[in-house]
């Protein structure tokens, strides 16, 4: 398949094309505005251009990391994913394809979503190539249920279909905080590691005394894929999702827990969903591409640290 970047105008950061083209590239961010199963607020589909054009202001140096990571491997954006009239099972279908393709090109995938039912295809392809693989989820929802409202490929149901494809134990959820006492059930029989947001701010865990981010990061693999639904971040900084839940994670743990993560693991690939902008609040679409921005940097820093 051949796959062409997009030009500076429409591309995640407006890179210029030496650091933006799909050869070049190291990293591929991959828009999917799949939307067929929200259930209380709708606009999912907007979030990748949203994150997109918000990202344009997004400085390219990261200073805590004193790194400039666009210039030193190169990221390439790919046109929105055109789903015609697939669905459920045949869009994920779809995607999986896609991403198996950018995989076997060595392209480091950056999913921007679109609504949570898209992840199941990217881990699907990840788990290809890493047979260790394990799930960092971080949502406001346990995303459980065998279906929702009538379909198995709900967005309430994504992680359901995770655990037919990767051992529950190697799933790790961070900031639940809504979900029925049936997935609560499934959580105890699977072996779920499941980090309640509550839980978090009572510090039970009394195991790991120093912070519940080296008890998850603890229990991750070598090999992690990130899905990152945006409502597992507190309504106050990111009110533009679906079905905003309060007791949230804040900006500075969620990126100590992705830093350390990306210190002691290897993030493979993730995703960001969720995004339902709104057109009366900007700040959370820049907020998810800083967001996106600073995933990729967690995820290459290591490596960029050793080759210097």
């Amino acid at each position: 398949m051949n796959f062409k970047a997009l030009g500076i105008t429409a591309n995640f950061l407006a890179l210029e094309k030496e650091i933006s083209s799909f050869k070049t590239s190291k990293i591929v961010v991959f828009p999917v505005p799949y939307e067929r199963t929200v259930s209380y607020g709708a606009g999912t589909r907007k979030g990748p251009e949203a994150i997109i054009r918000a990202s344009q202001y997004v400085e390219l140096y990261d200073d805590e990391l004193d790194m400039e990571l666009c210039s030193q491997v190169g990221i390439a954006t790919l046109p929105p994913l055109n789903f015609g009239k697939k669905t459920h099972g045949k869009a994920v279908e779809l995607i999986s394809k896609y991403v198996r393709q950018l995989i076997a090109l060595e392209k480091f995938v950056v999913i921007l979503g679109g609504e949570h039912t898209i992840s199941q295809a990217p881990i699907a392809a990840y788990l290809e190539k890493y047979p260790d693989l394990s799930v960092l989820q971080i949502d406001a929802h346990s995303d459980l249920r065998d279906s929702y409202q009538g379909s198995k490929y709900s967005h309430a149901s994504v992680m359901a279909r995770v655990c037919e494809l990767v051992d529950p134990s190697r799933i790790v959820q961070i900031g639940i905080r809504a979900q029925s006492i049936e997935e609560s059930r499934f959580i105890k029989v699977k072996g779920i590691h499941t980090f309640y947001a509550q839980a978090i701010r009572q510090v039970k865990f009394p195991l790991f005394r120093k912070s519940w981010i080296d008890a998850a990061v603890r229990l991750l693999t070598d090999h992690v894929y990130v899905t990152f639904d945006v409502d597992g971040l507190d309504p106050s900084i990111m009110p533009s999702t679906g079905t905003p839940e309060p007791n949230g994670l804040y900006w500075a743990e969620t990126m100590d827990l992705l830093r350390k993560t990306g210190e002691k693991k290897t993030i493979v690939g993730f995703d960001v969903v969720e995004l339902a902008p709104s057109k009366d609040v900007s700040h959370p679409d820049l907020t998810a591409a800083k967001l996106t921005y600073k995933i990729m940097n967690y995820a290459f820093m290591k490596a960029l640290s050793q080759a210097s």
